[in-house]
């Protein structure tokens, strides 16, 4: 009896389930969460758990493995000191930071900044990749496992606006865009050792879309084609040619993945076309796939939901603009975040119903991340736990 006490009692103390949030939009690139019990309304003076004061900018988001959040930012008149930031992600205390002098240009447009990619996690360390080519590998106690300079590797990267592509760990290999006017390539990385498994050249154009993973193939997507290559060797699979976005990435649902751009495409998994539609073209955050439903957002903050098998729109309704992040969704809910701070939460379905619009008063322009039953938002100068 006192045994099942004492069991009892450290199954109580456990805290509750909670989805990894690994990289840019969570699992798998979706922005979606299985987890339930999210909040719905807040303010700067209400329903904030913790904010953390950060040292300088960053459009990076957060994310969070093995219960402990990762974030990075850049700091100095020039963005050349580079930071990696762990806390606990409930409590929010500060486990570790880790600094680094830019090896790279610091060259950028005035909207972006050198914390621009998104980390990726898991539970044993984390891969920060910043806009000026370095790459670093810490465990989650933040010890350096191993540092790259790309620019230095390869001198003629050109940085000439900024680079946002984030880094996606996969069967363990971090698979990294470096898309540029200079020396542009992909390649997977090895996780461990930090070498190359291998390396593929790119057109030299400027671009910022995240690898996703989907199917056995890593999509590349490029403003003249979307690639698809094995994450193992990087051979080149099959290929696309269209007019794609260089900003959002694409995601993939239902079987079909959905490659923004003017127009849209949907295409299958063998990469070929099922339908494309110019009224559902992207600006900034990425489209979306949740519940047998597409989704795209516009700058100017219209949310255009569609049918997934012919691109037909069902309906728009409008959130609060203007719109960078991509939306994340949970609970049959959608959340979309402002530059000016504003959240905007929708109850979706046939019809759907505007529950708040909660305003934080910051510029944001990171997409959000949820993770045990909180919403964790990124402003450029602060980090935020929203949740009971």
């Amino acid at each position: 009896m006192k045994h099942a006490i004492i069991l009892l009692g450290l199954l109580a103390a456990r805290p509750a389930w909670a989805q990894e949030w690994p990289q840019f939009r969570g699992p798998g690139g979706r922005g979606i969460s299985e987890e339930t019990g999210f909040p719905v309304e807040w303010g700067k003076d209400r329903g904030i758990r913790w904010k953390i004061d950060l040292p300088g900018r960053g459009l990076s988001s957060p994310v969070i493995a093995g219960g402990r959040l990762y974030v990075t930012a850049c700091t100095g008149p020039e963005q050349d000191r580079l930071h990696v930031f762990c806390f606990d992600a409930r409590s929010g205390a500060k486990r570790w930071e880790r600094q680094f002098r830019a090896t790279g240009s610091t060259q950028c447009n005035s909207k972006t900044c050198m914390a621009a990619p998104t980390p990726a996690a898991d539970g044993t360390g984390v891969f920060a990749l910043f806009a000026t080519g370095d790459l670093a590998a810490l465990d989650r106690d933040g010890a350096l496992l191993w540092y790259r300079s790309l620019c230095g590797d390869y001198p003629t990267i050109g940085n000439n606006v900024g680079m946002a592509a984030s880094p996606v760990l996969h069967d363990g290999a971090l698979l990294v865009a470096m898309e540029n006017v200079g020396d542009s390539f992909v390649s997977g990385i090895d996780a461990r050792t930090g070498a190359n498994r291998w390396k593929q050249s790119r057109p030299q154009k400027i671009n910022w879309t995240t690898p996703l993973v989907a199917g056995g193939l890593v999509l590349f997507q490029s403003p003249d084609e979307l690639a698809a290559l094995d994450p193992r060797t990087g051979a080149k699979r099959w290929g696309v040619a269209g007019k794609f976005a260089s900003i959002p990435s694409p995601v993939d649902g239902g079987g079909e993945i959905f490659a923004p751009g003017g127009p849209l495409v949907a295409l299958r998994r063998d990469g070929a076309k099922d339908w494309e539609s110019a009224a559902l073209a992207s600006a900034t955050a990425s489209p979306s796939y949740y519940q047998g439903k597409l989704y795209t957002i516009n700058s100017g903050g219209v949310v255009a939901c569609a049918d997934p098998k012919d691109g037909t729109v069902l309906w728009r309704e409008r959130a609060a603009g203007p719109q960078s992040a991509s939306p994340v969704f949970a609970e049959g809910r959608m959340y979309v975040v402002s530059e000016k701070g504003v959240t905007t939460i929708f109850q979706l379905g046939d019809e759907p119903k505007k529950l708040a619009e909660n305003a934080l008063e910051e510029t944001f322009v990171a997409s959000p991340a949820l993770w045990g039953g909180a919403i964790y938002l990124r402003s450029d100068r602060a980090l935020y736990c929203i949740g009971k």
